[in-house]
């Protein structure tokens, strides 16, 4: 499914008008070449130990290259336990082009066991618009995957606001549920997607299932996929994100627990715990699986 933005009516009351001041240009300093990244095991999983800059220039870099194979996984406290006790997703993550290390305990991990100390987190959602803001300045086209229908669109027409020199070759928002790798209408998406010129596919899907279909269909999608959870309805407003102070603090999953109980509770209630626990034995080199992947 192509987008044209010619379509777009900026009066419609589904679009969100943003200031383009309030969105993240890219800085100086964050447009430079970058050093060879460095990856740090946290409980097996190999998280990329990078800012926000280096993120953008490596992407953008690969993306250039315009060939199959890359995705990119924002791993928080759930992605990363999850990992830890479930060998298929954990290759998953392993085999990223970049794991960033989406949520603020994997940068205190980074502390903690004797890492880069880094300063923020690379968060998925603001990784997108960052990444966007460098796509627009450079003229690379990108896609957008995933969300409720309507969403993709919605987003579409933000961005455009936001950054708008941003060239957009397309949107989609695909059928909800399991889909077999020879069902016509995913075959389709993708020829879509590949001969849509794009260099950067915005996946949201949500955790686990973003990464296993990144993985999945890298060596089929040629530009390279950054799966951004959420990032789709936080953007359009559909859903609130947590103030930015409780962001910092590491305090987002209390945001959103308090907000989807029902939905949430396993998440943050057993595999908060269980990561600081298991965190806690890889230190002490009490942890089988990290050990075994101490090599990252």
């Amino acid at each position: 499914m192509g987008y044209d933005l010619k379509k777009c009516d900026s009066k419609s009351k589904n679009v969100i008008v943003v200031h383009p001041g309030i969105w993240p240009m890219p800085e100086a300093s964050e447009i430079l070449a970058i050093p060879p990244i460095t990856r740090l095991n946290i409980l097996g999983t190999r998280v990329a130990s990078v800012t926000y800059g280096e993120a953008v220039e490596a992407v953008l870099s690969r993306a250039l290259e315009h060939k199959p194979g890359a995705y990119v996984c924002a791993a928080n406290v759930h992605c990363v336990s999850m990992a830890r006790r479930n060998p298929s997703y954990r290759a998953v993550l392993n085999g990223a082009f970049l794991t960033v290390p989406d949520g603020m305990p994997l940068v205190w991990a980074h502390r903690f066991l004797g890492g880069r100390r880094l300063l923020d987190r690379v968060y998925g959602p603001t990784l997108m618009l960052k990444l966007c803001a460098a796509a627009a300045q450079r003229g690379i086209p990108i896609y957008l995957y995933g969300g409720a229908p309507g969403v993709p669109e919605k987003l579409a027409d933000v961005l455009s606001q936001g950054y708008p020199n941003l060239k957009i070759a397309g949107v989609h928002a695909p059928a909800f549920g399991a889909r077999s790798d020879d069902d016509l209408d995913l075959k389709r998406e993708i020829d879509a997607i590949n001969s849509s010129g794009a260099r950067l596919l915005f996946v949201a899907l949500g955790a686990p299932k973003q990464e296993y279909f990144m993985a999945r269909h890298a060596a089929q999608i040629v530009p390279v996929q950054i799966g951004v959870g959420a990032a789709f309805n936080f953007h359009t407003g559909t859903v609130s994100q947590a103030p930015a102070w409780m962001q910092g603090a590491g305090l987002e999953w209390l945001f959103r627990f308090c907000s989807e109980p029902r939905r949430l509770w396993r998440r943050y209630l057993f595999y908060n715990p269980y990561f600081v626990t298991r965190l806690a034995l890889q230190r002490a080199g009490l942890d089988g699986i990290a050990n075994e992947n101490d090599d990252a």
